[in-house]
């Protein structure tokens, strides 16, 4: 029962106004997987240059990810330079160099095309089709996207939706892709196009579950200090679908709780500056942080007399 995630492996030099960091571990596929294996092994496909750091990744191997499909390419390794102000939820991109991922053909290696569980992280549409034509008989396939995908791969992009069972996106996102500032509109939208399950990610206002006819909302989680958002939605794509893969169900009990282990992982994420936070977080601590979830949100309901 094996969770496969395709994505970008990336060196990224951030600078916010808590600090800034050169070179350090990125990517999506990098993000999902460092959340992912605290629940369930990963099966890991991405392209990395001659100039990656590959020992930076053995926290990933050690804690179940399989790296079988990793490729090692001549050339630079994709490199993103961004600079946070105090808005946090958008950055400024001073650089973006693709390097090898600019040419990046995933390659699904046969041991991993069983797979049952199916992320396909923020990559050009028609490499997630490639992807899609690879694997076999997937229980749940999940894919994420962005603006760029949106406005330049759009026909690619909805000729996907047919093809998945679960569409993250973030609020601007669904707006710009379906016409409809609304975001209930929106998600009716793509669910009637494809996918039962869309995820509107809200940044530091939580995230929306439509699931069929459902709707569910997970807050995000009050931090005093947030270090660094680069990698929030990967990781929660990570913790929610690791969950799921966890549980081994899709019932829709199962998907709320894996919107709160989402946000739980996302919210980890944010307070250190790359994985570093995810690298080695405890179970124990992991658990207590969904316990507070659970007490910030639920409540007592008790029917009022009504006048």
């Amino acid at each position: 029962m094996s969770l496969l995630v395709v994505g970008s492996l990336a060196l990224d030099t951030i600078e916010t106004p808590f600090g800034q960091v050169t070179d350090a571990l990125g990517g999506s596929a990098t993000y999902f997987s460092a959340s992912a294996c605290h629940f369930h092994p990963v099966q890991l496909v991405g392209v990395v240059g001659g100039d990656f750091p590959l020992d930076q990744l053995d926290f990933l191997a050690k804690r179940g990810v399989d790296l079988a499909g990793l490729e090692r390419a001549e050339g630079e390794s994709f490199r993103w330079s961004g600079v946070y102000s105090h808005d946090l939820n958008n950055p400024e991109t001073r650089q973006t160099r693709l390097g090898v991922f600019a040419d990046f053909r995933p390659r699904i290696p046969d041991e991993f095309r069983n797979a049952r569980w199916v992320f396909l992280a923020n990559i050009d549409p028609d490499l997630q089709h490639e992807v899609l034509d690879q694997v076999r008989s997937p229980r749940l396939v999940a894919c994420d996207t962005m603006n760029y995908w949106i406005e330049s791969k759009r026909e690619s992009l909805l000729a996907l939706l047919p093809r998945v069972d679960a569409l993250f996106i973030n609020d601007s996102e669904i707006r710009k892709f379906t016409g409809d500032h609304n975001l209930v509109r929106a998600a009716r939208w793509v669910q009637e196009r494809g996918p039962s399950i869309v995820v509107v990610k809200k940044g530091e206002h939580g995230a929306m579950l439509f699931h069929e006819d459902s709707l569910f909302f997970a807050p995000g989680y009050p931090l005093e200090d947030v270090f660094d958002p680069t990698g929030a939605g990967d990781s929660f794509a990570g913790g929610f679908l690791g969950y799921i893969a966890n549980v081994g169900g899709t019932e829709p009990a199962t998907l709320r709780r894996a919107m709160i282990y989402g946000s739980a992982m996302g919210s980890f994420a944010v307070e250190r500056f790359s994985v570093e936070r995810l690298r080695a977080i405890e179970p124990s601590v992991i658990h207590t942080r969904v316990r507070e979830f659970q007490a910030m949100t639920a409540f007592e309901h008790a029917l009022p007399a009504l006048v």
